[in-house]
């Protein structure tokens, strides 16, 4: 038996070249025809309503990770006056549950602030903002157990904007997610690679098309970022399936290695932010 979950929210540092932000919400510009839209806390959430989302973000004033100086706080502050205003007209199905975004950037003590201040609000869960987003790994790993540390630990937490690879990125470049690392699906090695994107995937893209095929598929045809987009959730669900299922095992550590090893050829063979975040959670690389 498997859950689904809709998702709303909006995602706005993509848009932060295109957005103005004030007190009152974000005016964007559509990057498709230039027309102007205005969107404010209290909108966001009668949308997310309206469609039905099963989880709704509240709307935050997110900057860069690598974004310093008093914008930072400004933001984190925003955040927090946003989320009573999202709380405040929160009104939809009891199974519609209203996480709050934790901000703060790489600054401990706003971390510490915007954690205090969310904690005491209505919310059914609690999401990790502001990170992924060019930061160093080891940065970015410690503010993940600072967060954490401090959330209720009976209520749901959501690391934001993560993933191996983030994957609207990889689509759009033709960057296909597999155990080992990834396939640039655009390069030229593929031209002629009859081989599925992963030859132990059981994903649809997988099971009817080649490598080769989606690499011409992408010279002419947007379709070919379905394709790929297809696969690169099926593994992230399989891999969180996976994860899940060594948890409940007692093998976590394990699978960890495990996957260490597909990755880098031997867990040893990781990252040193990798074997420094294991080790904090008492996994270590060696069998």
């Amino acid at each position: 038996f498997q859950q689904l979950f809709f998702f709303g929210g909006f995602q706005m540092v993509s848009l932060s070249k295109l957005a103005s932000v004030t007190e009152e919400g974000v005016t964007f510009s559509s990057p498709y025809d230039g027309s102007i839209s205005f969107l404010t806390p209290e909108r966001s959430i009668e949308i997310q309503q309206a469609l039905g989302s099963d989880i709704m973000m509240q709307l935050d004033d997110v900057v860069s990770s690598t974004t310093t100086g008093p914008r930072v706080e400004e933001a984190m502050w925003r955040s927090v006056r946003w989320l009573d205003r999202c709380v405040a007209v929160h009104c939809g199905p009891s199974h519609q549950t209203l996480f709050a975004i934790i901000q703060g950037g790489l600054d401990e003590k706003l971390r510490l602030s915007c954690l205090q201040e969310m904690c005491r609000r209505p919310v059914g869960g609690y999401a990790i903002g502001g990170l992924s987003g060019g930061e160093e790994k080891e940065s970015f790993w410690r503010m993940v157990v600072l967060c954490t540390s401090v959330l209720p630990r009976d209520k749901p937490r959501y690391l934001m904007g993560v993933g191996r690879t983030p994957l609207v990125c990889a689509v759009r470049f033709g960057t296909a997610l597999v155990p080992w690392g990834t396939l640039h699906l655009k390069h030229g090695k593929y031209a002629h690679d009859t081989q599925p994107i992963d030859p132990d995937c059981s994903c649809l893209t997988c099971t009817r098309y080649s490598r080769s095929f989606l690499h011409l598929l992408y010279k002419s045809d947007p379709t070919a970022g379905q394709h790929v987009t297809l696969h690169n959730i099926h593994y992230q669900l399989s891999l969180m399936a996976d994860a899940r299922a060594s948890i409940l095992g007692g093998q976590f550590p394990t699978f960890v290695r495990s996957f260490l090893g597909r990755m880098y050829g031997q867990p040893q063979a990781s990252p040193k932010w990798v074997a420094d975040a294991l080790s904090y959670v008492n996994i270590t690389l060696e069998a």
